[in-house]
Formats: C-alpha cells, structure tokens, sequence
C-alpha cells in the first residue's frame, strides 16, 4: 500500500507540474524567453523549465522532475539530435524556457531548438576571427546562454557580450567588455541579475587582468565594474572596487614584479552566482599571472583578490566580503569552479552557505552572510596542504609546495589541471549529497630563474621538467596510470564521501541530479551514463560516439520529460591530453535530447583514420633534439605533448603538410590557416626552428609509421 500511495503521488506531482507547462508555455508563446525576477526567484515553481545555467539562481543543477527515474530509466532512449559544425569542445549546459532550448556552440555559436522535436528555430554566428583561438587556454569552447525579457545573452570568445532577440536570433546590442589590445578571451555563461547582465573572462595564462562587469540587460551600457587584482599604475579605475583596494586589496601585492606587465590575473572566466535570499552577488576569481607568486610579486603577499570567492553589491559592484581559498596563489589553483547556494542544517541550526570545490582539492561550507568557512576538508588526497588552522582558515602549507621559493622540481595532485575545474557539479535536496567530478592529474612545478614577460605568449614562470609529456608509448602508459578520475558524492555536513565512483581516467563531464533518484554524467569516450543517486549504482548507458565533457539539463514539455546534454570532446584537458581511448571515432559536436521510449537513432560513423605523412628529408640528430623542446613550447599543448595527439587538433604526425616543406611555411610563417585558428608563428620563430620542429614532427611520424605497419601485418 505504502508503494502504491508513493507512486500515486509521484503522479499527482508531474501532472500537476505538466499542467502548470503547458499553461506557462501557452502564456509565453506571444514573447519567446520572457523570463523576468520572479520567474528566476521562483524557478522551483517552473520544474518543466531550466531558466538558468544552473537551473535556477542557486545553480544546484538539480531538477525537481521524477517522471525519468531509476525505475523506469532502462526504457531511456533518444527523442532526437541536432548535428553541429564543429568537433571542437562543447561545454554548454542547454537553457530551456517554455518548450524551446536555446545552447552555444564552440566559437560562440548559438542555437534555438524546438525543445520536443529539434527543429531548428535559428542560429547566429558571432563570426569570431579563428586567429583569435590563440588567445585561448583552453579551446574555442563558450559554457551557453543567459535569457531575459525576450532577449538570449551569449558572451563570444572574443570578449563582446551579444544580446540577441530570443524570437528571431537577430542581434539586439553588441558591446566589447575587454580591452582588445590584450589576450582576452570569454567562454562563461552570461547572468542576468536584476536587470544588468554580468559577465567575466580569461586569459591569465597569457597575461591580463581579471575583472567583473554589469550591463543595462536592454541597452548594453556598463552599469559597474569590479576589479580583481590592482591597477599596474597604481592609479584609480574609477570602478567599484577602488575602495577595497585603497584600504586593503592593494597592500597584498608587492610593489614591484611581473603583474605590472601582466596584469596579475584573477580572471572571473565562470563561477558568477546571485544569492537572492542576501541579495549579493558571489564570483569565484582565477589564478595568478604569472602562475609564480615570485615572479608576479615578491616572496610574500596574499596577492587579493586571486582565487577568491568575493560577494558584490547587485546594484553597486561594491565589494561586501571576500574569502581567499589559496593565499598566494602559485600553482593554477583558480576558484572559478561552479559555486551552489544551499541551506543545510549544521550543528542543529539552519545555516545559509555556499558549497564549493575548486582546483586546490579542498571542499569549502562557507556562510554566506559573513563569509566565514565552517568547514573545510579535502575531497581527493592533497599535497600541497595539510588542511587549514580553523583559527585562521589559512592552508597549512607544505614547504615543497613553495617551489618558487625552495629551488626544487615539485610535483603536485592535485595541480593546475584540477581536482575539480569547470564542470558542473550538482546538489540534491532530494539526497543531500553534492556530486563532484573529481580528477587527480598531476603536474611539475619550477621556478623560472630566466623569466621574462612575453606579450600574447603563455607566461608562467614555471620550468618544471615533469612536464615534458610522454616520450614513448612507455611514457604514455605511465602517465595513463597516474591520471585518475572520480565522481565523488560528497556530504557536505559531514565532509565525507558517501560513495565514489572510480573512472579508468580523468577529464569527465559534468553532473546532473534529479529528482527520480538519478545522476547522469558524459565521459571523454563517448558514454552518456545514468546512477542511482542514494548509492552510485551504474543503470543506464548510452554511446554518443564523441566526448561528453559537459553537463546535461532535464525539462518537459507536453506533459513528457527529458533530459539533454552537449557532446563533443574539447576543453582544455581535451585538447592537450594524449589519453582519449579512440582518438579517431570522434564525429561533430551535437545535441542530444532523451525521453522514455525514445526511438531516434544516431547514424553510423566511423572517422577515417589518416595514415603517418613522414617527410622523405632525414635531419641530424641534434636539430631534431632541438625540435622537441620547440615543439614542447609552442605546439604542444594544443596538438598534444610529444606529438601524441588525441584528435581533437590536428596531429601533426599525420598533416599532408609535414610532407611538404613549403605548405608547412605557408601555414606556420604565412598563417595559411589562420581562420581557422591556426595562426602564424613568424613573429616569435626564426626559420630554422620551424624546420627544426618539421625535423623533430617528422621523426615522430616516422615511428607512428613503423608502429602501423607491424600492426598492420596479418
């Protein structure tokens, strides 16, 4: 009786839910996207909905929704999907406003799907010049949309911030929010807080500075600007953040160093959060640049407001509380990972806190009103800190961890690549555990006693020699088994795993929660995977036949409901890791939207693979030396460390142009393919070192043809 009455009411609850759907999309239908303050405030009230990149303002990734659940999930199947230009990354988390799903796309392409069919609605092209791919850390990727009043907000890769007419795609504003002189770049999804339009973005690896914008959600005019690390002139920005850095901020950094060229980072490239019930708005702030804290700003400094979480006045930008997650920040350890609002009871009393997990490998409960930690502890093993001195709520720092100071070659888990980077990671009310998507990858640090500042060039001060990447399939295979990946449910009141699920390696995707008892997650591989969100029993399983990295959304519509996620391979570990189990079977990007009993199919592809291209030219030992270490420096990071590509960039190993010596000019000194985002080396190497790296390519190839050959053999 009691699991007949269960059910009964499970029933009543979607019905319900359905009516109020099909209601609110009969109303909307007159102004597409006509999403407002209350209807973000009241986001639980619209389960069919998914009004934010989050779902709602507390970004917890969860929906209310039960008719998919872990009963009935093995009858999961495709509704539809949408092909996309493009196999670089998505990283988009679909926004789904009265049965219409609006999503970006890699270059910052956006799209309006109709959310039951996939009929395409419209699409816009920002047209983001390729040779701007350089400036990017991290891959072309942008992480979706916001909406408001009829109009879709997308952030392009090149800085602008584009309003767009939700009913037609047709642009309404574009304004630029960075300084096009420097290596800016954005890939966050816009907010929309009362009535401005926030927005962050990237490049500290390169050398800028990070700050925060608000703008008029209608017109496109700056209402505040928050800055996260000081002016290199010393001089007042005349924004909101001159106050904090006169009377605290500045006297963190010291006087001289290499911020004043480079900005000092801090970039706000993703966590932007609003917290209603305290009406503040919360950042997650980004890493230092350079990375080394020796470099950017002397031996000591807290350096503010660097991997930070920072509350700001809605209406002001004006600064209210900070907590710095890693003083001194020295090794990428950013804060800019998602940040999920919650009430949770603690010791007996509800408490108001924000839940977060970032790179350094440390879960933070933080009170929200004060912005005091209540609790700390680390989520994967660390060895950077031995926990934080609650007096203080200061890391206990290793020694070795300082390699800027102690002249060693340090190696870090977790490190710069994150014990948790972008990701989505969801809460459930439902079970109260957080799902993390762990990573434990590690990585060299050193100190650069020759640094120099590089204008446009990644500027690290960082020459660790652990980072060289695998020489041999040897290597590969080591660094395989030290890269590991986890999805972790995490309880937050006791700081403890209730149950980790292990992954054979690192980069998965993103989490959502639901719920009917559900959590789903992409791999790298291509899997769209269902669990059972009390225990972490695997349920269900898909092929995508391409990565799935980002985090998926769950909506209805006529009473039926869905579940929707991005696919495609890319990112930053995507495209400068060597460990995708099939590098070659990876087709477009797409959109993928499920429902039970779905009966689409996705059509067969197998990608050609290219054979090795080895030059018929032989070079001297000691000019193909010279070529790795070029090779090392310039190209590695996006067509892969040692030439051990994953496909998701070209490898180089098997170019048609590394036959030919005057194509391989054509593209790296004339920039041939630069629209493409391939852009010309010519103004940072000589001649010669581009033959030397032809050299050093092209002994690689000649290998990957060897290897083919006796695996070619019957």
């Amino acid at each position: 009786m009691r699991v007949m009455a269960f059910a009964l009411l499970a029933a009543t609850a979607l019905l319900a839910a359905c009516q109020q759907g099909t209601a609110t999309e009969g109303a909307a239908r007159g102004k597409p996207a006509a999403v407002n303050a209350e209807r973000l405030a009241n986001a639980d009230a619209e389960p069919q909905n998914w009004l934010s990149n989050g779902r709602g303002y507390a970004e917890d990734h969860f929906s209310p929704l039960t008719a998919i659940n872990a009963g009935n999930i093995g009858q999961l199947g495709l509704a539809w999907s949408y092909d996309l230009d493009t196999d670089r990354g998505q990283e988009a988390t679909p926004v789904i406003v009265d049965g219409v799903l609006y999503t970006t796309s890699a270059w910052s392409k956006v799209y309006a799907l109709d959310a039951a069919s996939g009929r395409l609605i419209w699409s816009y092209d920002p047209k983001v010049p390729g040779r701007k791919a350089y400036d990017g850390c991290c891959d072309v990727v942008n992480r979706g949309v916001a909406v408001w009043n009829g109009k879709v907000y997308v952030g392009a890769f090149d800085g602008r911030l584009i309003a767009l007419d939700a009913a037609t795609g047709k642009p309404v504003w574009s304004v630029m929010t960075v300084d096009e002189k420097h290596p800016y770049t954005s890939t966050g999804a816009p907010r929309v807080v009362k009535g401005k339009v926030l927005i962050g973005n990237g490049g500290a690896e390169l050398g800028v500075r990070g700050y925060v914008s608000a703008y008029d959600a209608e017109t496109g005019k700056l209402a505040w600007r928050f800055y996260t690390a000081p002016n290199p002139k010393g001089e007042p920005d005349g924004a909101a953040s001159d106050a904090i850095f006169r009377s605290k901020a500045a006297a963190t950094w010291g006087p001289n160093g290499a911020w004043k060229e480079s900005g000092g980072g801090g970039t706000v490239w993703d966590a932007i959060v609003y917290d209603q019930d305290l009406d503040q708005i919360l950042i997650g702030t980004g890493n230092g640049s350079p990375w080394n804290r020796r470099i950017r700003s002397g031996d000591t400094g807290d350096n503010l407001f660097l991997s930070s979480i920072v509350a700001l006045d809605p209406e002001t930008g004006a600064y209210r509380w900070h907590y710095q997650e890693t003083p001194g920040e020295s090794w990428d350890f950013t804060a800019t990972q998602p940040i999920i609002l919650a009430d949770i009871e603690i010791d007996g009393s509800p408490r108001k806190v924000l839940l977060h997990a970032p790179k350094n490998g440390y879960f933070y409960v933080i009170d929200r009103k004060t912005g005091g930690p209540i609790s700390i502890k680390n989520f994967v093993p660390v060895n950077w800190a031995d926990g934080y001195d609650t007096k203080t709520w200061r890391p206990i720092e290793r020694p070795e961890a300082r390699y800027e100071l102690n002249g060693g070659d340090w190696e870090a888990s977790p490190s710069a690549f994150g014990a948790h980077n972008w990701h989505p990671m969801a809460y459930s009310p439902k079970t109260g555990l957080v799902y993390i998507p762990a990573q434990l990858i590690p990585f060299g640090y050193a100190d650069d006693k020759a640094f120099k500042f590089m204008p446009g060039r990644w500027n690290l001060g960082n020459v660790s020699m652990r980072n060289g990447g695998p020489r041999d399939k040897a290597g590969l295979k080591a660094l395989k088994a030290a890269a590991k990946g986890r999805l972790i449910a995490w309880d937050p009141k006791t700081q403890q795993a209730r149950f980790t699920i292990e992954h054979d390696g690192p980069g998965y995707g993103g989490l959502l929660a639901t719920a009917g008892n559900l959590i789903f997650q992409g791999t790298p591989d291509g899997r769209f995977i269902a669990y059972r969100a009390d225990n972490g029993a695997k349920l269900w399983s898909f092929d995508a036949q391409t990565g799935i990295i980002a985090g998926a959304a769950s909506f209805a519509v006529g009473g039926e409901q869905y579940v929707a996620v991005m696919a495609g391979l890319g990112g930053s570990y995507g495209i400068s890791s060597p460990l995708a189990p099939d590098p070659h079977k990876r087709p477009n990007g797409r959109v993928l939207v499920f429902k039970l009993d779905g009966k689409a199919k996705l059509p067969p592809y197998q990608r050609p693979v290219l054979p090795a291209r080895p030059p018929a030219e032989t070079w001297p030992e000691t000019m193909v030396l010279q070529g790795e270490a070029l090779y090392g420096a310039n190209c590695g990071l996006c067509h892969g460390p040692s030439t051990f590509s994953n496909g998701v960039l070209p490898d180089l190993r098997r170019s048609p142009a590394l036959a030919d010596k005057a194509t391989w000019k054509a593209i790296l000194v004339d920039g041939m393919l630069e629209d493409r985002g391939m852009i010309r080396f010519g103004q940072w190497l000589k001649p010669e070192e581009m033959d030397a790296i032809r050299a050093y390519v092209g002994s690689q190839s000649r290998i990957l043809a060897a290897e083919e050959k006796v695996q070619a053999a019957p």
